[in-house]
């Protein structure tokens, strides 16, 4: 989690920093999705085999909701995870000598529920994507792809949806920087969208494509 909000974050912040705290550019944008895009996959293959490489309290949740980890482990993978995203903004705030580490926040125009649309339709293709590449038992040698293809989804969601709110689709990665700049304005949204768009991802590659499989608590080496 460190390695994702510190390189996602970090990019975001290095670019007010360039342009003097400018107003966004498609440039900034491309940068955002590409740092995210080049961390998740880093940090989903180096955790594939010690906790399966969640790296978003979301993916846990609908990891959870299509009974493949234990409410317990859930809950354990959250604290993780937030905390995770806390600490790289404290990193990044010291080590960039106090420079804001920016909370999420809506764009104008946007409305607090267009926001949780759109947070609930791309994390559902995240989710999707994980279920598809990483847990489906039938999944063979796409397996292995997995990190590129999860690191790929949110890059391409953060260039559809990061000039509206931000495209966070994940609840940690929007609470490490409303912790240390201390905004909450709005914060709900990146909670019920993502857990929303999760849950519903879930359910529908859990039962249509998945189907009758018996399910286990995840092994640590395995989504």
């Amino acid at each position: 989690m460190l390695i994702f909000v510190l390189a996602g974050e970090g990019s975001g912040m290095a670019f007010n920093k360039l342009t003097d705290n400018g107003s966004t550019t498609p440039s900034g944008l491309v940068a955002a999705a590409l740092a995210h895009a080049f961390a998740l996959f880093v940090a989903v293959s180096v955790g594939a085999n010690i906790s399966g490489g969640h790296v978003n309290p979301a993916v846990t949740f609908g990891a959870f909701i299509g009974g493949n980890i234990t409410l317990l482990r859930t809950i354990l993978y959250w604290i993780a995870q937030l905390l995770g995203s806390v600490v790289a903004c404290l990193l990044l705030k010291f080590a960039t000598g106090g420079q804001e580490t920016s909370a999420f926040s809506l764009s104008s125009g946007v409305s607090v529920w267009n926001a949780v649309v759109f947070e609930i339709v791309m994390t559902f293709g995240l989710v999707y994507t994980v279920y598809a590449t990483a847990v489906d038992p039938k999944k063979g040698n796409v397996g292995i792809v997995a990190p590129i293809a999860i690191g790929f989804i949110v890059g391409a969601n953060i260039l559809a949806g990061g000039a509206f709110d931000g495209a966070s689709m994940n609840p940690a990665v929007s609470f490490g920087p409303a912790v240390v700049s201390w905004s909450w304005t709005n914060h709900w949204v990146y909670w019920l969208g993502p857990m929303a768009g999760a849950a519903i991802a879930a359910i529908v590659y859990d039962n249509i494509f998945i189907g009758e499989v018996t399910h286990e608590p995840l092994p640590t080496n395995d989504f």
